[in-house]
C-alpha cells in the first residue's frame, strides 16, 4: 500500500515516516510540507533519520494524494479539511490524527467520508483507545456518587486544549453515563465556582517541558478513588497506530471510522 505523509517537516510527521518504512505491508508514496517551508524537495527519508529513499518532499498535496492509496494526516484543522475533500475526490483512505477541529471542520470531514474511508481519532495508540474502552464500561457501572475527572498533560509547544485525547475520555465517559457531553461538562475553574455539580465530567489541563502525553481519568466517590491512567513516553505508538488504522482501512467502504473499529473494540 502506498502511503504519504501529510505535513512531514514536524516531530509527529518524521514519526510517521519511520513508521511507514519499518511497517510490513506499506511504502511511502509520497510526502507533503507548506509551500513556503524549506524542506521543500529534501529527501522524506534523510529528513526522518532513516537515510535516502528517492521520495521527496512536495509542496502539492493534489499530485501527492493522486498517486498514493493513503494518506496520513496530523497537521492542523484548516489543512485537513482541505485534505480530507482531496483524498474523497480520489476515493483513497485518509487516517487523521489531527486534534483541535472545530465543529464545522468535524462537519466537512463527516461529508468526505460518504465518498473514502477515514479513520480519525484523538489518540491513534492501542492503550488509549482501551482505556477509553474501559472509562465507558467503568462510567456506565458507576452511578453519579462518583465524580468523574480527567487530567492531561503534554509538552509546552501543544497549541490545542482539552487535548484530542482527553476529549475521547470525556465522550466515553459519557456514553457510559448516557449523557450528552456538550452539556454536562466543565473545562476549567477560576475563583468561586460554588459546589460541584452532580454529574459533570470535568477536564484540565497542564502544559509543560517535553512531556509527549500524559491521561488520567480519576473517578472519585464517597470514601474511594478510582485511576486510570496512560503515560505515552514515545510518538511512536501514535505513528505505528495510524499506519495499522490505513492498512485496516484499505478496500473498506466510504464512512467514517475510529480506531475503536480498527483494533475491534
Amino acid at each position: 500500500m502506498k502511503i504519504a505523509v501529510m505535513g512531514v517537516a514536524g516531530r509527529m510527521g518524521q514519526e510517521l515516516v519511520r513508521a511507514v518504512h519499518e511497517a510490513e505491508g506499506c511504502t511511502l508514496g509520497g510526502a507533503t510540507e507548506r509551500p513556503d517551508s524549506p524542506v521543500i524537495g529534501a529527501d522524506v527519508g534523510s529528513l526522518a533519520g532513516i537515510g535516502p529513499i528517492g521520495v521527496t518532499v512536495s509542496a502539492d498535496p493534489l499530485e501527492t494524494i493522486a498517486k498514493c492509496e493513503g494518506i496520513l494526516d496530523f497537521t492542523a484543522p484548516k489543512a485537513t479539511v482541505e485534505f480530507a475533500g482531496l483524498a474523497a475526490n480520489a476515493r483513497i483512505v485518509h487516517v487523521i490524527g489531527t486534534t483541535g477541529l472545530t465543529p464545522a471542520d468535524e462537519t466537512h470531514i463527516a461529508a468526505a467520508a460518504r465518498h473514502a474511508p477515514i479513520i480519525k481519532a484523538g489518540n491513534m495508540s492501542l492503550g488509549v483507545n482501551l482505556l477509553a474502552a474501559i472509562t465507558r464500561r467503568v462510567a456506565e457501572a458507576l452511578d453519579e456518587d462518583f465524580d468523574i475527572e480527567i487530567v492531561e498533560m503534554h509538552h509546552r509547544d501543544k497549541v490545542d486544549a482539552p487535548s484530542g485525547t482527553a476529549l475521547m475520555l470525556a465522550a466515553a465517559a459519557a456514553e457510559g453515563r448516557g449523557v450528552d457531553l456538550a452539556k454536562h461538562t466543565i473545562r476549567g475553574r477560576d475563583g468561586i465556582t460554588g459546589p460541584r455539580r452532580r454529574g459533570d465530567i470535568g477536564m484540565a489541563s497542564l502544559r509543560g517541558g517535553s512531556v509527549v502525553g500524559e491521561h488520567r481519568v480519576i473517578l472519585a466517590g464517597p470514601g474511594e478513588r478510582i485511576e486510570l491512567a496512560h503515560l505515552a513516553g514515545d510518538r511512536g505508538i501514535f505513528a505505528r497506530g495510524a499506519v495499522k488504522a490505513a492498512l485496516w482501512g484499505r478496500g473498506k467502504a466510504p464512512g467514517l471510522y475510529s480506531m475503536s473499529d480498527v483494533l475491534g473494540l
